[in-house]
């Protein structure tokens, strides 16, 4: 047995909750995850792991040893990425998962920055607007936007949107154009709705215009989960939207879409990029999140 290799499979059980996930994680049968695991059961002669048909739970001492395996294969990668050739070119599998209209708009577009700098990475790239279980899926970041409430990952503030309400020109001529917020609520306009992945709902959006302050929630006759769904829909003429700076700019320019209630300030949303507590930050996760930073300071700068 490869005491090395079977405390990164029991870690990965663990964070998988099941031996077929961690197989696939690790691009090994689930065979093989089950003796390593078995193995090194036999070796500590105690029970790492309850098994069930649905899941496996740590006991006791499995939580215990996990704690102490996590931190040791942290310190591997440490001893690893800390050699000179190594701090200097990170390397090795990096798996993200960032919204649709900002991989499209923003990240994918300026990957040829991030590979001619750390040409050693290799980006697996989720591109959704879903909640994602980054352990269960062995993700090692999530870039997001909104507040992060999950109090099992660790979060760092990276940028801020600006916010603008914008509608088609077909919207406007069909329905006219709103003089106030509070007539997407009272009148016949209509919102395009966006279903945040926390709440699986739209959210209502607050406003601001001197001392008057109101959170509009709106009436719409769609609603989506994803950015680039929820960005055709307005521009098909479904109803008016709120849009980040850099979402709208381009069809601002091209006449596809109108500024709104320009006199009035919304809320800037928060962009962040979350992991668990428990994964090491890798070198090539450093320089992914800085890369990040960087990239978002011209395109959304943090509000101080």
């Amino acid at each position: 047995m490869d005491r090395f290799d079977a405390m990164q499979a029991f870690a990965r059980v663990v964070e998988a909750g099941s031996f077929t996930r961690a197989a696939d994680t690790l691009h090994m049968s689930r065979a093989t995850v089950t003796q390593l695991v078995q193995q090194l059961e036999a070796r500590l002669r105690v029970k790492l792991l309850n098994r069930t048909t649905r899941r496996v739970h740590l006991t006791a001492d499995g939580a215990a040893y996990y704690e102490r395996v996590v931190r040791l294969l942290a310190d591997i990668d440490d001893a690893e990425t800390s050699l000179s050739s190594a701090a200097r070119a990170p390397r090795g599998r990096l798996r993200v998962d960032v919204p649709s209209p900002f991989a499209r708009m923003l990240l994918v577009p300026a990957l040829p920055d991030f590979h001619s700098r750390y040409p050693e990475i290799q980006l697996d790239l989720g591109v959704s607007d879903r909640r994602v279980d980054l352990l269960g899926e062995n993700v090692d970041c999530v870039v997001r936007g909104g507040t992060i409430t999950d109090q099992s990952l660790v979060a760092r503030h990276v940028g801020d949107l600006r916010l603008g309400v914008h509608a088609s020109p077909a919207y406007l001529e069909r329905m006219g154009r709103p003089a106030h917020p509070r007539e997407l609520e009272d009148t016949r306009h209509r919102i395009v709705g966006y279903l945040w992945a926390r709440t699986g709902k739209p959210l209502p959006y607050a406003m601001q215009r001197g001392d008057e302050r109101l959170e509009v929630q709106g009436r719409y006759v769609v609603a989506l989960d994803d950015g680039n769904a929820y960005l055709a829909a307005g521009l098909a003429g479904l109803g008016v939207l709120w849009l980040p700076d850099y979402m709208s700019r381009s069809h601002v320019a091209a006449g596809e879409l109108v500024p709104l209630f320009e006199d009035w300030t919304l809320e800037t949303m928060p962009m962040s990029i979350a992991f668990p507590p428990n994964r090491h930050v890798s070198a090539k996760l450093r320089v992914f999140i800085d890369w990040i930073v960087e990239l978002l300071e011209t395109h959304a700068p943090r509000v101080r």
